[in-house]
């Protein structure tokens, strides 16, 4: 017990609490501006990516625009154009064209 309060009242102690809090403080701001918004990001990604639906109009990450015609385990059959499709992954879908669409582009008076 009077080791411990020796160390406190040195100065070398004071200095390694003092190191000890300021690895904390950067372990708490790579997670709280790095690692935490990745994993909410991955996240949101994920919930758009199983809530896709027969007919939805998406964007792929390389930019292939399609509608959904069949939707399989990890799989999406897209329809590129009439009677030509692709056999995609989910996970490379990139956002939804047709909510694009409704915000206010206009798609030729129809």
């Amino acid at each position: 017990m009077n080791h411990y309060l020796v160390l406190l009242q040195s100065g070398g102690g004071n200095a390694q609490a003092m190191q000890m809090i300021m690895l904390v403080g950067i372990i708490a701001v790579f997670y709280f501006f790095m690692i935490r918004p990745q994993t909410k990001k991955a996240k949101e990604a994920k919930n758009f990516q199983n809530s896709l639906q027969r007919g939805d109009r998406i964007v792929t990450i390389a930019g292939i625009h399609g509608k959904i015609e069949k939707i399989e385990d990890n799989t999406i059959q897209l329809e590129v154009s009439p009677g030509s499709y692709l056999k995609i992954e989910k996970s490379a879908v990139s956002m939804e064209w047709s909510k694009q669409l409704n915000s206010g582009v206009s798609t030729g008076g129809k």
